[in-house]
């Protein structure tokens, strides 16, 4: 084997050698020689991979941002080059699931044995999920998936160097554990929730353009899929394309497509996001990141049905429903001239906002439970149980990260777990973050799902009106019994007669 230096591998080659059968002396300063390397300011991250096209690549990504590189062609290598006064200096790890040697998520235990505080990342294929939850349990920070999007690889690293401590474990996971919903899976039982899901229901039986507002993490992109799950053209195409991901001067070249040679890099013919989602839907993942030029095509569009490639003269008609989702107060960036009027108005047939994880305290436990039980039939994974304190505890933080951040909090600990029930003892992070107190008692949140989403107090401390309680009793019943209106009259006690009856009195949506 070589060390990729001169000469063969061996221990000895190295200023702290690595064996799977002796010990390696870590030095007395916790992992990392003072060295000249310590006052750099490049970060510097070793690329595990046995590819020399992939090695360029990934060497080229990260000194996009600032990174510099070493590489090594195999897990072993990987190992014996951490004791090196180059190895000593890393920042950051990053491995391919293919590379040579031991199995991934053995090589993460065994970096982890000798350098417990350096953050890894994992490469994985695109349907990996077994080998993100083996690498996870191991001891990974995060992972990526192949195709390797620029500025998500490099948003993990900055991410993962970032000061350690309990906190990492709030941290947001680079990729999605994407699962489809729909509609009746998706949970929440307060009334603005709710609404928004009514909503979204009657958008989807439409044809019309949807609009979904609402911060990072909301869930606006599992609403955009459910409603094309459960709309007449859930058969066809759904195409996805995020323009906060892609360069504002390719944006149009991808929603529209371009002909050879239509500007510089043209240089095969492709064929535009809409057309490929011709019978279908396409959601258009931050919209407020579209230049103004693509707005006008696509505002054009919207009024014919008809597209043009860039650099092309034949217009072909299009049926393609477009679900158009924001993190932006567009008004806003109307009033400053970034965002076209008309493009708003065309796009907001039918719009609606999410509220923040914040704005629905109440629904903290019940997704808990729901999101555990889907990490749970993950590959890798078993059914994972939580006590009603960590309950208590997750629903007494304020999640800034919405549902995504409760998500990748619920996996992290999942994978870390050494028991199939998780206590409040594996959420430190939130714990510290909430100044290490404890709910004792059911305190302002309840946690299960007959109890939430009822307010009785006004903000002046007096009863809210016995019938805007009895109004939001009925959603929450709606909510959890997925809209089956028997079992919903069965539960609250009245005749399914009584139960319409009330619903037309209160202004109460069935889809809601």
């Amino acid at each position: 084997m070589s060390n990729g230096l001169n000469g063969p591998f061996t221990p000895c080659s190295y200023i702290f050698g690595y064996s799977r059968n002796t010990a390696w002396q870590m030095p007395p300063n916790g992992g990392r020689i003072k060295t000249m390397a310590n006052a750099r300011d490049t970060r510097m991250v070793m690329i595990v991979d046995s590819e020399p096209a992939q090695q360029r690549f990934l060497s080229a990504l990260v000194a996009r941002g600032g990174w510099r590189s070493v590489v090594a062609g195999d897990t072993d290598t990987a190992l014996a080059k951490l004791g090196t006064q180059e190895g000593m200096a890393l920042d950051a790890v990053l491995v391919d699931q293919g590379a040579p040697g031991m199995d991934i998520a053995e090589f993460v235990a065994e970096l982890r044995r000798w350098r417990p505080a350096l953050p890894l990342i994992v490469i994985t294929m695109r349907n990996g999920v077994e080998i993100a939850v083996a690498s996870m349990r191991a001891g990974a920070s995060d992972f990526v998936q192949k195709p390797i999007a620029p500025d998500r690889l490099l948003g993990a690293l900055d991410r993962i160097v970032a000061p350690s401590g309990p906190q990492a474990e709030l941290r947001p996971l680079t990729e999605k554990l994407r699962a489809p919903l729909a509609f009746e899976e998706i949970i929440g039982s307060s009334p603005n929730f709710r609404s928004a899901l009514a909503i979204a229901a009657k958008a989807a039986r439409a044809r019309v353009p949807v609009m979904i507002n609402g911060k990072p993490g909301t869930g606006k992109e599992v609403f955009a899929r459910a409603i094309h799950s459960a709309s007449p053209r859930a058969r066809g195409q759904l195409v996805m394309v995020d323009c906060s991901a892609v360069s504002p001067g390719l944006i149009g070249s991808g929603l529209f497509g371009h002909e050879r040679g239509a500007f510089p890099g043209a240089f095969d013919r492709q064929i535009g996001r809409l057309v490929q989602a011709d019978g279908g839907s396409i959601i258009i993942d931050h919209v407020e990141c579209i230049p103004l030029e693509t707005q006008a095509k696509l505002v054009e569009f919207l009024n014919s049905g008809e597209v043009q490639m860039i650099g092309g003269t034949i217009r072909q008609s299009v049926d393609v429903r477009i679900v158009a989702t924001t993190t932006s107060p567009l008004d806003k960036l109307i009033e400053a001239g970034h965002f076209r009027e008309d493009l708003y108005y065309a796009l907001s047939t039918a719009q609606f906002t999410l509220p923040s994880l914040s704005e629905r305290r109440g629904d903290v436990g019940p997704l808990a439970r729901h999101l555990l039980a889907r990490i749970g039939g993950l590959p890798g994974m078993g059914p994972i149980g939580v006590t009603d304190d960590a309950l208590r505890l997750l629903a007494a933080y304020a999640w800034p990260g919405n549902v995504r951040q409760l998500q990748d909090v619920l996996f992290r600990a999942a994978t870390s777990s050494k028991t199939d029930v998780l206590t409040s003892a594996d959420f430190k992070a939130i714990e510290a973050a909430l100044g290490g107190g404890t709910p004792g008692g059911e305190g302002d949140v309840a946690i299960n799902g007959e109890a939430i989403g009822v307010t009785l107090y006004l903000p002046d401390g007096n009863l809210r009106p016995l019938e805007e309680i009895e109004a939001d009793v009925i959603r929450l019943a709606i909510g959890h019994y997925r809209g089956r209106m028997s079992e919903v009259a069965r539960r609250l006690g009245i005749g399914r007669s009584t139960l319409y009856r009330k619903l037309s009195d209160l202004g109460i949506d069935t889809a809601a």
